[in-house]
């Protein structure tokens, strides 16, 4: 396993940023929290991921503790992905950003009612695995 970045600084805000402050990290762990656990679920989202983009996303999500894997196929093997704890706390800041998308910009898509009910308990253990929306 490689290595965890370097942070930038003490800075909340910063570090934070550090981890899923680019463009694709909460569209994943938007996806996760809608029920794609499959790397090719999260090629099939509308923004397109590039798929050495994902595999470094998801790498990263799972060196910091957002996210675990399992595999479900071993030639070749193919893994799950899950959110943890750590990562379903993240949920608040998702539905929070959405919420302000909707007021503020105009053209956004409309949050669906599902996304902005989900509790961070509904992202892990037996609840998780019965959430799936395609």
């Amino acid at each position: 396993m490689r290595a965890l970045k370097k942070l930038r600084s003490g800075c909340p805000i910063a570090t934070a940023l550090d981890i899923f402050g680019d463009r694709w990290t909460l569209v994943i762990m938007r996806d996760l929290a809608m029920g794609k656990t499959r790397f090719g679920d999260f090629c099939q989202s509308p923004e397109r991921i590039p798929t050495n983009v994902l595999t470094d996303r998801l790498l990263r999500l799972e060196e910091f503790g957002l996210i675990e894997k399992s595999a479900y196929q071993k030639h070749p093997i193919r893994y799950d992905y899950a959110v943890t704890q750590k990562g379903a706390e993240l949920l608040p800041v998702l539905q929070a950003v959405c919420k302000w998308a909707n007021k503020h910009l105009p053209d956004t898509w409309k949050t669906p009612d599902k996304f902005l009910s989900l509790k961070p308990s509904d992202l892990t253990g037996k609840k998780a695995k019965n959430r799936r929306v395609d």
